[in-house]
């Protein structure tokens, strides 16, 4: 599966920002979406993810970003959204999508698939 991610951008502190991941190539409903993000001299670490089981979606939302950021995906458009509310200086990095068979995980280096990432700046 081939991964893309869009929307990064500038934006204020408090501000909103979505992105999108888009998946080609494969059963988009056989994997699971991850989106992870890195900042400057930082890990890479988990943000979201989302996987599709039973006719249903099973979202995660890692604590630092509970209540301000909502991970969907539009299976009929093989797409994945992260929708950010109340972003924060901390918030600022690439962010990227990845995808793995089955069920999710946080851990990186069980996504084999990854898009080329997205800036995401918030300016205080």
């Amino acid at each position: 599966v081939q991964l893309q991610a869009s929307g990064g951008g500038l934006v204020q502190a408090g501000g909103s920002l979505t992105l999108s991941c888009t998946a080609s190539g494969d059963n988009f409903t056989n994997y699971a979406i991850a989106w992870f993000r890195q900042a400057t001299g930082k890990d890479r670490e988990p943000v979201a993810t989302i996987s599709w089981n039973n006719g249903r979606d099973y979202p995660y939302l890692v604590d630092s970003v509970k209540g301000r950021f909502t991970v969907s995906r539009a299976n009929a458009e093989n797409m994945v959204y992260l929708q950010m509310n109340s972003l924060k200086s901390d918030d600022t990095a690439v962010y990227y999508c990845a995808a793995r068979r089955g069920s999710s995980t946080l851990y990186r280096r069980t996504y084999p698939y990854w898009g080329q990432g997205t800036q995401v700046t918030v300016s205080s």
